[in-house]
Parts: C-alpha cells; structure tokens; sequence
C-alpha cells in the first residue's frame, strides 16, 4: 500500500514509483507539510522543523502564552486559512454568517481507499488501466463554526501523479460564505526555484516563461470566464538550474476549464508557498448548514530527472486516466475542415467537392465550420440559432452528410453552443438568456453574447439542439467553440447573494452538457476550441480528446505553440491542420512538407480549398497521408522529448517508443544561410546498449546526400554525443529521421 498512516507519530506518507510525499498531525492537530521529492523512507521530518519566535508572527492560542516559536505564519501546512496569523497567500478564506472572516483547521480523522475517487460534476483522474491507483482522504474541522474540510490525495503510483482537491462542507447551524477556496496548498521550505509558467494571446498561446521566484507574490491567472489564451492553468516549479534532463521539477495541473489562479510565494524565512484553484476575484460561494463544495482538482507530478521526464508523466497521466471513451486511444482520422479555405462562402456543391478531392487523397473525414445554421453569412448574427440552412446549403443536413459519407469519408461539424447573437431569433425570444448586466449596454466580443451557462433552461436547449441535430444527421465529429471572453457577468436566475457564484456555475452547466453528450452520442470524436487555445486545458480534456490548439496554422509559429504545450499536454490532444500559403495570419511562405511535419505533432489534418491545389501538392498530400499513418502509434503513443527550443537553429522534438525499439526525430529550420553551422541534437529515450539506425524519412529522404544516411550508433551514443542535422534545403525546410534498432 503506498498509502501509510502512523496513528502513534500522526505521520501520512505517500509513496509512488519514485517520490514520497510527507505531512504530519502535529500535537496541536494541526495538519503540518514535511516533504514532497524523490523517494525516501518514513522517517519523522516534522523534527527538522526549525521554529524560532519570529517578531509580528503570531502565536495560535491553544500554544499557550510562553511558546512564542510556534507560528502559523512560518509552518508548512497543507491547507492554510486566512485570520488564523498566516499572512501568506492562502488557500481558505471563509466568511462566518456574522461577518467574521476566520477559519481553523484541526485534524479529525483519515480514510483510504483502494481506488481513485471522483468529483461530483467536475473532470478528474479515472483509472482504467492496470495501473494501481488509491484515494486518502484527511478531514479537518472548524470547531467553532462547524465547517469541514476533506483533503483528498488521489495516488496513480506507477506515473509518479499525486493528486489534490477539497470538499468543503457546513457541518454547523449557520451559513458560511466561501471567499476563496483554493484545490491545494503546497509550502517548500528550502530551495531556490524558478516559477515556469506559459502566458500568450489570441494565434500566439503558450509561450514559456521562467522566472526566479524572489521574495513576494508572482502569479498567473484568468478571469475571463475560461482558462483562456493568455495564461494556461498548467505551471512547473524547478531548481535554477534544471534542464530537459536534470533537475528536480514539480508540475501542476488544473483540471478545470474557468477562472483560475496559481500563486507563488517567497516568505520572510525563505520558504516558498504554491497555492492553485478557481480564482476569488468574482468568487462568493453561499454554504447553507448541510451543503458542500468540491473544488475541481489538480494533477501534481515530480521529476529529479529534469523537465522531460516530469511532461511525460503529466502526457500519460492526460492521456490514459483524463481522456475517456471510444476515442482514448483510437487512430483518429485525417480531417480537411473548410474554415480557412472558404470562411462563410459556400453551398452544399462547393462543400461536397472539396470532400471528394480530399477523399482521393487519402483523407478520412470532412468537417463543415462555421455558416451552416440560420442566418449566418458572417460573424455578426445567427448564433443560438441552430437549424440548418437549408437555402444555403441546397439541400437538408443530412442529404448532405449522406452525400460525403456516401464517397466512404466521416461527416463533422461546428457548434458555438455558449454565444447567442443579438440578431438571432433565439435572443429576440429570450434576452434574458444572455449575460448582461442591468441597464448597460452590453459589451461585445466578435459582435456576440455569452449565454448563461448556469441556467438549466439554457443547458437543456442547447442540449435539445444539438440532440436533434446528432441524431438526425450521419455526423461522427463535433467541433465545440468559445470566441469570446465573458465580461458584464450577470444571471438574470440567480438573486443577488449568490450572483457571485455565476463563473464557477458556468463551467459547471457547460460540462453538464458535454457529459450528457458523451454519454449519448459516444461514437462520437469532440474536438473543443476557444478561438483556438483559449481553453486548451486538462478539464476539457475529459470530454474532448483533442483541441483545436491556435487559430494561428502557421507552421513556424506553431512549433513555438506546440512547444510550450507539450510541456503538459500530450501529442493526441493538439488539433493540427496544414494550411494554405501565404499563411492567413502571418503571411509566411512555408514548404508544404514543413507545414505537414509540424501538424503531424498534433491530430494531423488539413484546412484549405484542396481543389484548389496543384496536381504536385495533391502527390505530396498523399504522401503525407501515407506517412503520419504509417507513424501514427508512434507518434501518439510514444514519449515525447524536447531536443531544443524555439529560439535555438531549428526546433526539434521525438517521439521515442515506450519499448526502445524506434524513434521518429523532426527538426524544422527557422531559416537559411550560406556557409551554415549545422544544427546538432542529442537523441533520448532508447535503450543505451542496443545500436540504432538512423536514417532520413518522408518528403527530403531523397534529398539528403547518402552521406548523412544509415549511420548506426548505440542508444547511449546518441543520448551523448548526438547527431548533426543535414543543413537546411530552403527557407523554413525540415527533416524527419527515423531511428529504428537493429536487434
């Protein structure tokens, strides 16, 4: 059992393949955090504890008057209370009945369970597999106002992933008003660490950022309504001087789709406290006596081995015990979506001749977006609408998906199911369903309202919509939207007192609805979206397996996207399109092959007129069908390693099997010179002492100079010493090698 509880020391321990996690009830109950690393044995750390009368840090009463060295202000907790003398960030902030704004914590009893536990209406790790996989529940009580805390530690022991939420619950006669609560508090007591954190905007997400973290509160957060472009709920606290390979690396994962904060604080005594959950800035949760709150969960992880190491237990963590049903681990098709090649200009002829040229190719599935529902020619009226657009399509929807999957090809379609139009039939006869605040005028994001998610009366007409429109029409893909921010929060439902409830019960009417559809339609593959990243998150995850990664498809900016993502996120969740050129957003001219070699770190697929290409590109697009099927269960199932960034010569990743047997490496120039310096890569994740083979792939195989092919080294060698890259061809060009052994 990697759960252990010593009633006579008060220790827990947790611990995984790798790591031990350490807290201890203390003599006062309180609930103190004595280590989280590499594995260890269960000795009592609590005694390591240096505790000293530190001046205006006060001293909990039941301490007496003459100990003035036992401070809540400079203990590690694991889950700390605003008004008891922390003042650190902390995790719980709870408002009594009569206005009083304290909370203390004292342990009460402990559970475990041989199983990983859910969270009522919100995603969370599930197991499936043969992992093994374990629940600890720790409860602590306010005795003064009857308030209950549940700490729970979800264990998936294998992946190196502990997990953490909290249920809050009224046990006493009056209402409580939560302020804040936070999902886990995590305190470090020694170390000096830099604080990883992905920021970006709209067509430009997950740029990394590493920072020291000095004395004083950094954080990142999102209170627009999702977790957004600009902040991605995922962050990474690591030695100064850890790499891809060393180091010790501690990541976190949100599980959860709305408003959010990650805190990280240095501390008068150098300690550094992390705390992560929905964020309180427009947070006010009413607990009536008998009522409890679940906060959504996060996925912790911790790597001495560097960076890499610590994004694959997060990949197969996502991967095996976050993303659910029929398309968890099935070879999802190559899709071409219509978007960039024809915007709102279309009829059901012009859509069904780019499906069949694209099915000649190869391509599996064909995907209309936007512009096929009411009145819908451009971006400004038509959404909540959601009936077909017969006249614009010539025909009904599903004539037309009878059409495409007649040519032996998938049918998949685009929603927007949160935004409602001010020109729509569905405003007109429902203002009241749109977030707007009394009497203003509405601020507006692409011309659009959000819908109030909280309503049952919304959830279920979305619900009843998109029911029909699955139900009576060949569709196997829905593509889900988001393209705005929420601002002017207001719920025409909910009465005053509990209006600051309004963002978090958003998130939870919208995973209603993709929990119901997921459970009737499961055959069919959602693919979320936010205007591209803007909730490219662990919780939608849980209902859809892949995301729409960036409205930007060019293939140079995404190997900078792609390469903040995947410091959490695993290869099968990155929806990837090849695109047209000039690219629509950048306006860069890339080679094709770059284009494919890019998306094929991702879903893989194509959004363009393909019609519209030459004859040679068409032979290329076949080619590269070909290619990413050929690859595909290593590419998605194998793991993931990052051979250089985005600044270097070239960005470079592989995909190594998890059995050593071969290894897939791309590398995309970000430019030409004459007289150039080679790029160089060290290569990881295969066996030290089998040899390898390592040769040129895909579209430049032919290419290359037979000199730089079929070279053999041993996996230790390559890990090592490396290998030099061919120098690029043309501008933005790429390579792909593949690496197989030889035994």
């Amino acid at each position: 059992m990697p759960i252990q509880f010593d009633s006579e020391t008060g220790i827990f321990q947790i611990d995984t393949k790798n790591t031990s996690y350490q807290m201890k009830v203390d003599d006062k109950k309180n609930l103190i955090h004595t280590y989280y690393g590499a594995k260890i044995d269960a000795d009592d750390l609590y005694k390591e504890l240096f505790m000293i009368d530190r001046g205006f840090s006060g001293n909990p009463h039941d301490v007496g008057k003459y100990d003035r060295t036992y401070s809540l202000d400079v203990l590690p907790q694991e889950y700390s209370c605003f008004g008891t003398g922390d003042y650190r960030i902390t995790g719980l902030h709870v408002q009594e009945d009569n206005g009083a704004r304290v909370a203390s914590l004292k342990y009460e009893k402990s559970e475990i369970y041989e199983k990983l536990l859910g969270i009522p209406g919100l995603p969370a790790i599930y197991n499936d597999t043969e992992n093994k996989c374990y629940t600890l529940s720790i409860f602590l009580k306010d005795y003064a106002n009857g308030l209950s805390v549940e700490l729970r530690y979800g264990v998936i022991e294998e992946l190196d992933v502990i997990t953490r939420s909290a249920i809050i619950r009224n046990e006493g006669t009056k209402k409580v008003y939560l302020l804040k609560a936070a999902s886990m508090n995590l305190d470090f007591q020694f170390g000096d660490y830099d604080f990883i954190t992905f920021y970006g905007r709209h067509a430009m997400e997950r740029n990394v950022s590493r920072s020291e973290i000095h004395h004083g509160v950094q954080s990142v957060g999102s209170v627009r309504g999702t977790s957004s472009h600009h902040y991605n709920p995922f962050s990474i606290i690591c030695d100064k001087n850890a790499t891809e390979q060393t180091g010790e690396c501690y990541g976190f994962s949100f599980v959860y789709s709305g408003e959010f904060l990650m805190e990280a604080e240095k501390d008068q005594a150098d300690q550094v406290r992390f705390i992560c959950g929905i964020h309180p800035d427009d947070f006010k949760w009413v607990l009536n006596p008998g009522d409890e709150f679940n906060t959504p969960q996060v996925i912790m992880s911790y790597s001495d081995t560097g960076l890499a190491k610590l994004s694959q237990n997060f990949h197969h963590t996502i991967a095996d015990h976050i993303v659910r049903g029929e398309w968890k681990h099935k070879e999802r098709p190559v899709l071409i979506n219509n978007w960039e090649g024809t915007f709102f200009d279309f009829n059901g002829d012009k859509l069904y001749n780019i499906a069949k040229d694209a099915k000649a190719l190869g391509v599996d599935m064909f995907v209309m977006d936007d512009g096929w529902f009411g009145k819908r020619d451009d971006d400004n009226s038509g959404l909540g609408d959601w009936y077909p657009n017969e006249k614009k399509l010539g025909c009904t929807l599903k004539e037309l998906g009878d059409k495409i999957t007649g040519l032996g090809m998938r049918f998949g379609i685009w929603f927007e199911p949160e935004m409602i139009s001010e020109d729509s039939d569905l405003y007109r006869a429902h203002p009241d369903w749109a977030l707007i605040a009394p009497d203003r005028a509405p601020g507006l994001g692409r011309n659009q309202l959000v819908l109030d998610m909280s309503r049952d009366d919304v959830c279920d007409y979305i619900l009843e919509r998109m029911s029909d429109i699955l139900s009576n029409a060949p569709i196997s893909y829905v593509k889900w939207d988001m393209n705005r921010s929420i601002s002017d929060k207001y719920s025409h439902r909910l009465d005053t007192e509990h209006e600051g409830e309004l963002s978090h019960r958003f998130v939870l009417g919208v995973y209603i609805i993709l929990e119901t559809l997921h459970n009737k339609f499961p055959s069919v593959l959602f693919e979320g979206c936010s205007g591209g990243g803007g909730r490219f998150d662990a919780g939608m995850m849980y209902y859809t397996p892949q995301i729409w990664l960036s409205d930007d498809t060019d293939a140079i900016c995404r190997t900078s996207i792609q390469y903040g993502t995947s410091f959490c996120y695993p290869i099968s969740t990155v929806g990837a399109h090849v695109s047209v050129v000039p690219n629509q957003q950048a306006g860069r001219i890339s080679p094709l092959s770059t284009r494919a070699a890019v998306a094929m770190a991702g879903t893989f697929g194509y959004e363009l007129d393909i019609t519209k290409m030459t004859d040679e590109d068409k032979e290329s697009v076949i080619k590269e069908i070909k290619f990413f099927k050929e690859y595909y269960e290593l590419i998605h199932e194998g793991n993931y390693f990052r051979l250089s960034t985005p600044k270097d010569i070239a960005t470079a990743w592989e995909m190594a099997a998890r059995d050593e047997s071969e290894a897939l490496v791309t590398v995309v120039y970000h430019g030409v010179e004459a007289n150039p310096a080679p790029a160089h890569f060290k290569v990881y994740g295969l066996n030290p002492d089998k040899k390898y083979t390592v040769k040129y792939v895909g579209d430049t195989e032919n290419a290359v100079e037979e000199k730089y092919q079929g070279h053999v080294y041993t996996g230790r060698t390559l890990a090592k010493a490396g290998i030099t890259i061919a120098p690029a061809l043309e501008e933005f060009g790429s390579y792909q090698l593949h690496i197989t052994s030889k035994d």
